[in-house]
């Protein structure tokens, strides 16, 4: 249902705009449920005296101010590239996002708070039937909430507004908490809410910390998905001047807003201006079908020398013996008088157990093994993984 509503809404996903309408739809909406909820709420815990029901309620006032951080960093991060900020402000939607994390770190460490002090001092509180249901209305409007958000997540991709909708899943495990508490402790004089709240309070604080993982990645740098990655190759490689690509890497400045650097390997023997051609093709594909700028160095290889060829195969046969996930690129023979030297690159994962050091040194000795001929020169390139 709400994946129809909002192809209706917004059939353009991937602009910057239409994240920028989604998150404002989002905003708007969490302020104004919200800040019903926390007048409801309130109201209902003064009638019965109930600090588990005042806390929810302010949990909700906090939610409004968060909906609010939400809709205002949408509208920064859809701002235009400017003198200061010549990549955009996609970023803002990471931070919004992170803000909305932290909040319920703060939720999740008042509720555990709460619920220590119930246990250690139990209090019934006076028994409304109209607390209960602005309680379950509560859980009700949430939960929709959290099933709006997540399909308008899932649907831009934002992980500002799957933050928004966990916070939702959150606040409907608090209140439902509050609500058995309440309905044990009428029922059954059972002092039960504050056992539940420390379990939910942990669960939160386990959202909360997953969700901040998911939005500082992309701040702090995180690598293209194997997806991503496979598109790129794909694109690129369509050129048939093109051989092969290596040293990707992807500048992400927020949704949308992905700048690509990579080197792509062409015959050395071939035109000049037709080679330029091919990786000038090459860039607006990946502009026009994935929406990144992209930036192409050419690298020559010898696509036409029996020798080189045939120890480009041998070495790289080699290394793949030594470890399967490390690989060679840029490879060319250097011949002199005396001795040949074979030059190449090897793209080594950052995850790798062996030092530099080490890795050069066993292929080094695979080599000399091979043929000992000949002078190796390595170069180590550090991948991401």
């Amino acid at each position: 249902m709400f994946t129809s509503l909002f192809t209706r809404w917004f059939p353009q996903k991937d602009e910057p705009r239409t994240r920028q309408k989604m998150g404002a739809v989002s905003g708007i909406m969490g302020i104004l449920l919200n800040l019903l909820l926390f007048g409801g709420k309130f109201l209902a815990g003064h009638l019965t005296g109930s600090v588990a029901i005042l806390a929810d309620a302010w949990n909700n006032l906090s939610d409004a101010g968060t909906s609010a951080v939400t809709f205002v960093g949408f509208r920064l991060a859809g701002q235009k590239p400017d003198s200061s900020h010549p990549f955009g402000h996609g970023r803002i939607e990471y931070l919004s996002g992170l803000l909305v994390s932290l909040s319920i770190l703060l939720v999740g460490i008042e509720l555990l708070k709460t619920s220590v002090e119930k246990i250690l001092a139990p209090v019934l509180p006076e028994f409304r039937l109209l607390s209960i249901l602005i309680l379950g209305l509560s859980i009700c409007v949430k939960l929709w909430m959290f099933l709006f958000h997540q399909a308008l997540g899932k649907y831009s991709g934002s992980a500002a507004l799957l933050a928004v909708a966990k916070d939702s899943l959150v606040d409907i495990l608090a209140t439902g908490t509050v609500l058995l508490g309440t309905l044990a402790e009428h029922f059954f004089h059972l002092y039960l809410d504050g056992y539940f709240g420390i379990l939910i309070a942990l669960f939160i604080l386990y959202t909360g910390f997953s969700s901040a993982k998911a939005t500082l990645n992309p701040l702090l740098g995180q690598p293209p998905s194997p997806a991503l990655v496979q598109q790129i190759e794909k694109t690129v490689l369509k050129q048939k001047n093109i051989c092969g690509i290596h040293d990707l890497i992807v500048h992400d400045y927020g949704p949308g807003r992905r700048i690509i650097s990579l080197h792509a390997e062409v015959p050395e023997n071939g035109d000049l201006l037709v080679l330029h051609t091919a990786v000038d093709q090459a860039e607006q594909d990946l502009k026009t079908q994935l929406g990144c700028e992209a930036v192409i160095h050419m690298d020559p290889i010898v696509t036409d020398d029996t020798e080189t060829i045939e120890m480009r195969e041998k070495i790289a046969a080699l290394v793949r013996l030594i470890d399967p996930s490390v690989s060679i690129h840029d490879f060319r023979i250097a011949r002199g008088y005396a001795r040949h030297k074979l030059l190449f690159e090897v793209a080594v994962p950052n995850n790798l157990v062996q030092s530099e050091e080490q890795m050069v040194d066993s292929i080094k000795a695979a080599i000399a093994a091979l043929d000992a001929s000949y002078e190796t020169v390595i170069q180590i390139d550090q991948i991401p993984v």
